[in-house]
C-alpha cells in the first residue's frame, strides 16, 4: 500500500491570563512566534486566534513531537503577552468586548461581504484540519467521496465545544453550529475534477465565495498544497486526540486509495442522511447515538468509532499506526472525549474560568 503523508493545522483562541476571556493579541504573539516558527505560525480571521501548521510527515510519532513543539513555542510567545493559547472549538467565556478582524485585505473583504455569517462577540471558532497527501485533485475528490460516510464519526470523536457565550450550549460541538453559518460548510458534493472546477468557479463568479480558498466543505482538495483536507474536527486540547484523529484519517485514506486508483464505484449516501449524521455528531459527540450513514440505523457513537477503526485497519497496519491508535482510542473511550471532560471540570468546580484553566493546562502539557 502507498503510505500517504499527514499534516495538521491547529487553531487556538488566545485568552487573557486573568479574565480568561478571548483577547485580541495575536499580532504581538505572532510577531514573537514567527521568529522561531516562520510560516508554521499564521494569522486567522480574528485577532484573538492563531493557527499553527505541521510539516507533512509519514510518522505519527514525529507528528506528535512537532505538535508539542509548536504548542510550546506558541505558549511561550503568548505568555509574554499575558495570555494563553487554548485549543477548544469555541471560547468558553464570552469576550468582554467585540473581537476585531485581522487586518489583512482578504479578511477585511470577508468581514464586509459575510457580515451575517459571524458575530464579533461570539462567532470565533477553532478547528483542527488534517491533510493527507501527496495526491492530485482528482484523487483527493475520489477519496472525499469514499470518506464522506465516516466523517460524522470523526466529528463525534473530536467534539470539544460544549460551552459558548459563558453557558452550556447543549451541544458537544457548538463550533459545528457556528461554523455552518459560513457558505459551503457541509458535506462535499459528489464531483469529479472537471465538475469541481466548474462548481467552484461558479461560486466565486456569483459572489457566494470570495475566492477558491473559501471552499469549506468537510473534505476538499487543498488549494495551496497537494493534499486532501478534512475539516470536521474541533480544536482539541489533548494532543493525543489530535494524533488519533490524524492516524485515523490517514489510515482510512490509505485503505480507500486503491479503490480510487482502480476507479471502483463509491457508495452513494443520501445527502439528507449525511446531514442528520453530522447533526447528531454535533449534538451528542461520543455520549449518545450516531447514525450509520450507509444503513440509516441509529448506532451508539462509540460503536461507530470501533467500525471506523476496523475499516481503516489496513491503512493503519501499513503505516505501523494500529497499536498506537487502538491504545489512544481505549484511553479516550475510558476518559471521555473533550466535551465530556470540559463538563466534568465544570461540575466539580461550578466555574467556567476553571474550565478555561484546565483547557489551557492540557494544551500546554503536550
Amino acid at each position: 500500500m502507498k503510505i500517504l503523508t499527514v499534516g495538521v493545522e491547529e487553531e487556538f483562541v488566545l485568552v487573557d491570563r486573568v479574565g480568561r476571556t478571548p483577547v485580541d493579541r495575536a499580532p504581538d504573539v505572532l510577531a514573537s512566534a514567527t521568529r522561531v516558527l516562520g510560516e508554521q505560525a499564521q494569522r486567522e480571521f480574528f485577532n484573538a486566534q492563531v493557527e499553527t501548521a505541521t510539516r507533512p510527515t509519514a510518522s505519527c510519532r514525529d507528528l506528535r513531537d512537532e505538535l508539542a513543539w509548536l504548542r510550546a513555542v506558541l505558549g511561550k510567545a503568548a505568555g509574554a503577552e499575558h495570555c494563553r493559547p487554548v485549543a477548544t472549538g469555541t471560547p468558553v467565556v464570552r469576550p468582554v468586548r467585540p473581537l476585531t478582524v485581522t487586518d489583512t485585505e482578504r479578511y477585511r473583504r470577508m468581514a464586509r461581504r459575510y457580515a451575517s455569517s459571524f458575530c464579533p462577540v461570539d462567532g470565533l471558532v477553532c478547528g483542527c484540519h488534517i491533510h493527507v497527501g501527496a495526491v492530485d485533485r482528482d484523487t483527493a475528490l475520489g477519496l472525499s467521496r469514499r470518506m464522506a460516510p465516516w466523517l460524522p464519526v470523526l466529528q463525534a470523536l473530536t467534539a470539544n465545544s460544549p460551552f459558548a457565550r459563558s453557558r452550556d450550549t447543549g451541544f458537544d460541538s457548538w463550533r459545528s453550529v457556528e461554523y455552518a453559518r459560513w457558505p459551503t460548510v457541509g458535506p462535499a458534493p459528489d464531483l469529479d475534477e472537471s465538475h469541481y472546477l466548474a462548481r467552484v468557479d461558479q461560486l466565486v463568479r456569483t459572489g457566494t465565495l470570495l475566492d477558491r480558498r473559501m471552499v469549506y466543505w468537510y473534505a476538499r482538495p487543498s488549494e495551496h498544497v497537494p493534499t486532501l483536507e478534512i475539516r470536521v474536527a474541533d480544536a482539541n486540547a489533548d494532543v493525543d486526540t489530535v494524533v488519533l484523529l490524524a492516524c485515523l484519517v490517514r489510515g482510512l485514506a490509505v485503505t480507500l486509495l486503491p479503490e480510487v486508483l482502480d476507479d471502483r464505484p463509491a457508495p452513494r449516501v443520501p445527502l439528507r442522511r449525511l446531514l442528520l449524521a453530522h447533526e447528531l455528531a454535533a449534538r451528542y459527540g461520543l455520549s449518545g447515538f450516531g447514525l450509520d450513514p450507509c444503513t440509516g440505523l441509529a448506532v451508539p457513537a462509540v460503536e461507530l468509532v470501533d467500525r471506523l477503526v476496523r475499516r481503516a485497519r489496513p491503512g493503519l497496519d501499513a503505516a505501523g499506526d494500529t497499536e498506537g491508535a487502538l491504545r489512544q482510542w481505549r484511553r479516550l473511550r475510558a476518559r471521555g472525549a473533550g466535551a465530556a471532560r470540559q463538563r466534568a471540570v465544570y461540575r466539580r468546580h461550578r466555574r467556567l474560568t476553571d474550565v478555561v484553566d484546565s483547557l489551557a493546562a492540557v494544551t500546554a502539557a503536550a
